[in-house]
């Protein structure tokens, strides 16, 4: 599964069905995750995989594979599907329909990005509104001026050698606690390209379009 990706698709609401399909590929191993299967039609995507415990949309009884799990149990249907995508051999991960609604399944879902990449997985997040990946020490991202927003957050302890360069506030080995996000908001300038890197810790990078 080295070059093929694993996309999860949750029940979180999506209305820019148009820009979110663009994010599939012909060949992606689409997860849907019980309420998540609302949105195959607009998706015009076909299950590779079905996963949930159906509290929140109908089993369909689909000849398409289905794992239904117990109503009771520690993982989210969305956790399950990453853990699955994983087992199966997947390392390159898209999540969609994963964000808004209920903000624990919301941040549920946010930790379990960071959960993947600690793995060695690569992950990307999309909604509506913005795209969502991890930056780890060591890495880097860059963000064009497609986007007119772009924020880090740390979501637990504390993240050293910060650097942003290309954009209208910059860093230069700055640290960002956990208590205190101060790097929202900030813009690429006009005609460049907004370069981030860390030396310490792992920071959420929520890119606006």
């Amino acid at each position: 599964m080295k070059d093929r990706r694993c996309v999860i698709i949750g029940g979180a609401e999506i209305k820019e069905y148009d820009r979110i399909r663009s994010y599939l590929k012909e060949d992606d191993f689409v997860i849907y995750c019980d309420s998540g299967l609302r949105h195959a039609e607009g998706l015009g995507r076909k299950p590779s995989l079905i996963v949930g415990d159906f509290d929140s949309y109908e089993n369909p009884h689909a000849d398409t594979e289905t794992i239904v799990l117990p109503v009771v149990k520690d993982d989210t249907d969305t956790v399950y599907a990453a853990k699955e995508g994983m087992r199966r051999g997947f390392r390159d991960f898209l999540m969609l329909g994963v964000f808004g609604g209920r903000m624990d399944h919301t941040l549920a879902n946010v930790y379990q990005m960071f959960d993947l990449e600690s793995k060695g997985c690569t992950v990307l997040a999309a909604d509506d509104y913005s795209e969502f990946t991890v930056i780890s020490e060591g890495g880097a991202a860059r963000v064009s001026d497609r986007y007119p927003f772009f924020s880090l957050l740390n979501m637990t302890g504390t993240a050293r050698g910060i650097s942003i360069k290309g954009a209208k506030y910059t860093l230069d080995g700055a640290e960002i606690t956990s208590g205190y996000q101060y790097a929202v908001s900030n813009e690429v300038l006009p005609g460049q390209t907004a370069e981030i890197t860390i030396k310490e810790g792992r920071l959420l990078l929520i890119m606006d379009l």
